[in-house]
């Protein structure tokens, strides 16, 4: 049996297969990074406000026990498993205008914004 030493010398060419599989799990990633904040953000900050203002606390203990206590509730999580689906299913969209418009511009947006509320902190 011949070896091809050339084949084994050279690196690993480009597989189209690779790519696309490399690409799912980065969609489903981002799909997941995005539900997660936004879930965390868009109800969570409306009950973080109420409950400031109930107990009069002040400072980011208040801010920060307030969305740790929304990540132990039920409706956290069927929003995050809601937004999930729903970026999942569009960065799964064969027209490139409406995957560009439904996934890429909301779910890096979102995370943008997420790191920048981080680097703040």
């Amino acid at each position: 049996m011949t070896v091809n030493r050339v084949a084994l010398a050279m690196p690993l060419a480009y597989n189209p297969a690779h790519h696309q599989r490399d690409m799912d799990y980065s969609k489903g990633i981002l799909s997941g990074f995005a539900a997660i904040f936004l879930a965390e953000c868009v109800p969570g900050s409306w009950l973080v406000f109420r409950d400031i203002s109930r107990e009069k606390a002040t400072g980011l203990v208040a801010l920060a026990g307030g969305l740790a206590e929304s990540v132990f509730s039920p409706p956290f999580w069927l929003l995050a498993v809601l937004f999930f689906a729903l970026f999942y299913a569009a960065s799964r969209l064969r027209n490139n205008l409406l995957r560009i418009f439904l996934f890429w511009i909301p779910t890096l947006t979102v995370a943008v914004f997420c790191i920048a509320v981080v680097a703040l902190f």
